[in-house]
C-alpha cells in the first residue's frame, strides 16, 4: 500500500542551514520521545500501543459493539475532549458526517456524542432522538468526575433506567474508565456494567486508539482491526527510520521529523497560528481532533502554536481575505484525501444561465480539486506557507496511519519547542474555579 505523502511549498526563503538546525532538534526529540527520557515519559504508552495493545480486552471491544449493533438502534457516547473526539473523527472520516441522517430509519446503528457540554438544549434534543428507539449508553471518563461528562450520564442513565429498568439497563451501559479506581469504575462495579480501560500511561488526547475510540467505533461497524494495522505500519515506519544512522551526506529523516522541525522553523518566523484545513466536509471532526492534541500539548508556558481549523470551499467565503491579506502569522496544514470513484457530474442545460456551461460534464470531484490548486497558489503568493498531506484513500487503515503520524508528531514538536507534550495544567485550573463556585450549594 502507498503511504501518505507531504509536500510543503509557499516556503521559499527556508535556507538549507535553517532547515537543518531545526531537524537536528527533532531527530534528538525523537530520541527523548522514544526513549522515554523526557518530560511527561511515563504518558508515552501509546508509542508502542498498535503492537502492544491488550488483545483481550481488543476481542471483548469487538463483542461488545456486536451486541450494542444487534440490541440498539442508537449510541449514546458521554465523554469531552480526548474521550469522544478521536471517534467523532473517526466516525465522521469513515461513514461521513451526514451518518446519523442516512441511517434514521433504523437501517444502521446511529451515534450520538454527549457529555462534551451543559447545553440543556443540546442534551434534550438527544434524548428525544432516542427514546422511542432501543439505545445503549457507552460513558468515558477515567476518573468518573468530570462535569460534562457526569452530568449527561445521569440524564441518559436515568432515561435508560426508566425505559428499560434497572437490570436490563445496567447490561446495556458500557464504561471506559480507570482500571481500578475512580467514581466511574466504583459504580461499573457495584451496578455490573462492563467496563474497558483507560490506560494509565496514555493521556486523553492520546487515547483514540484505545478503548477510548475503539468501541464506538467498532459499535459504528468500521473495522478497528485495520485501524490499528495502519497505526502499526505507520509506527513501523517511522521508529525503524529513527533507529537508521545518519551517512555521510545528510540527515536521515521521516515525513513525521520533517513536519514536526517545519512547525517550529515557521514558529520562530513569528508563524504562531496554524490552519487545520482541508476541502472534504467529512474531516472537519478530524481537524477538531488535531487542535485539541496539538494545542492542549504545546500550549504552555507562554509559548505554543495556535491551532484553528477550516473547512475549503466553504470557509474561503468568511476567510479567505484574511488568510489572503490579513496579518502575515500563519501557516496551513492541508490533508487531501483521493476521491472516491463515486463520481457525480455537473448536469448540462441548454441555456448557460451561470456562465458555467464550460464545466458541463465534468466531476465535482474534479472541480474542488482545481479549486484547491488555485487557492493554494494564492496563499503561497500571499506569503502563507503551506504543508500538504496527501492520503491514497479513505479507509480504517489510512486513518490509523494518521492519528499515529500526527500523535507522533506533536510529541516531537512540543519537546522540540521545550514543553511537556503530555501535562495539562491550564485546563486543571478552570475545572478549580468551576468547582470552587459550585461548592457554596453544596448542602
Amino acid at each position: 500500500m502507498n503511504n501518505i505523502e507531504m509536500c510543503f511549498f509557499g516556503i521559499d526563503e527556508l535556507t538549507d542551514y535553517e532547515m537543518e538546525q531545526f531537524t537536528e532538534e527533532a531527530l534528538f526529540a525523537q530520541d527523548v520521545l522514544l526513549n522515554k527520557r523526557g518530560p511527561g515519559a511515563e504518558f508515552t504508552g501509546w508509542v508502542d500501543l498498535p503492537v502492544n495493545y491488550d488483545k483481550e480486552e481488543f476481542a471483548r471491544i469487538k463483542k461488545a459493539a456486536e451486541k450494542i449493533r444487534s440490541d440498539s438502534k442508537a449510541l449514546v457516547v458521554c465523554g469531552i475532549g480526548g474521550s469522544y473526539l478521536g471517534a467523532a473523527a473517526a466516525l465522521d472520516f469513515l461513514k461521513g458526517g451526514m451518518y446519523n441522517l442516512k441511517c434514521a430509519d433504523g437501517s444502521d446503528l446511529q451515534i450520538f456524542f454527549a457529555g462534551n457540554n451543559m447545553n440543556a438544549t443540546y442534551i434534550k434534543t438527544i434524548l428525544d432522538l432516542v427514546k422511542d428507539k432501543d439505545f445503549s449508553l457507552n460513558v468515558i471518563s477515567k476518573s468518573g468526575t468530570t462535569m460534562e461528562t457526569s452530568i449527561s450520564f445521569r440524564i441518559f442513565r436515568k432515561a435508560l433506567e426508566d425505559k428499560y429498568g434497572k437490570e436490563e439497563a445496567a447490561e446495556r451501559i458500557y464504561a471506559t474508565t480507570d482500571k481500578e479506581k475512580g467514581a466511574l469504575k466504583t459504580l461499573a462495579d457495584k451496578e455490573g456494567y462492563e467496563t474497558f480501560v483507560v490506560p494509565d500511561d496514555i493521556g486523553g488526547r492520546y487515547s483514540v486508539l484505545t478503548a477510548v475510540g475503539l468501541l464506538p467505533i467498532a459499535a459504528a461497524g468500521c473495522d478497528i482491526d485495520q485501524l490499528m494495522e495502519g497505526a502499526a505500519a505507520m509506527r513501523e515506519e517511522l521508529t525503524s527510520m529513527a533507529e537508521e544512522k545518519e551517512d555521510d551526506e545528510e540527515l536521515i529523516v521521516s515525513d513525521v521529523v520533517g513536519y514536526a522541525a517545519l512547525r517550529q522553523q515557521l514558529y520562530s518566523w513569528d508563524k504562531f497560528i496554524e490552519i487545520f484545513e482541508s476541502y472534504d466536509p467529512d474531516l472537519k471532526m478530524f481537524s477538531e481532533w488535531l487542535k485539541q492534541l496539538f494545542g492542549e500539548s504545546e500550549g504552555k508556558d507562554g509559548y505554543g502554536i495556535f491551532p484553528a481549523s477550516l473547512t475549503f470551499t466553504t470557509d474561503l467565503h468568511s476567510m479567505g481575505q484574511m488568510i489572503q491579506d490579513g496579518e502575515r502569522n500563519i501557516f496551513e496544514t492541508i490533508i487531501e484525501i483521493k476521491p472516491t470513484k463515486d463520481v457525480l457530474g455537473i448536469p448540462a442545460f441548454e441555456e448557460d444561465f451561470d456562465g458555467f456551461k464550460y464545466l458541463e460534464g465534468k466531476n465535482v470531484d474534479w472541480l474542488n480539486l482545481q479549486a484547491m490548486a488555485g487557492t493554494c497558489q494564492a496563499h503561497s503568493d500571499g506569503d502563507v506557507p503551506q504543508i500538504l498531506f496527501r492520503v491514497p484513500e479513505r479507509s480504517e487503515f489510512y486513518l490509523g496511519q494518521l492519528f499515529y503520524f500526527f500523535e507522533y508528531a506533536c510529541g516531537i514538536s512540543a519537546y522540540v519547542e521545550g514543553v511537556n507534550p503530555f501535562n495539562q495544567p491550564g485546563v486543571e485550573t478552570y475545572k478549580k474555579n468551576i468547582k470552587e463556585i459550585l461548592a457554596k450549594y453544596k448542602k
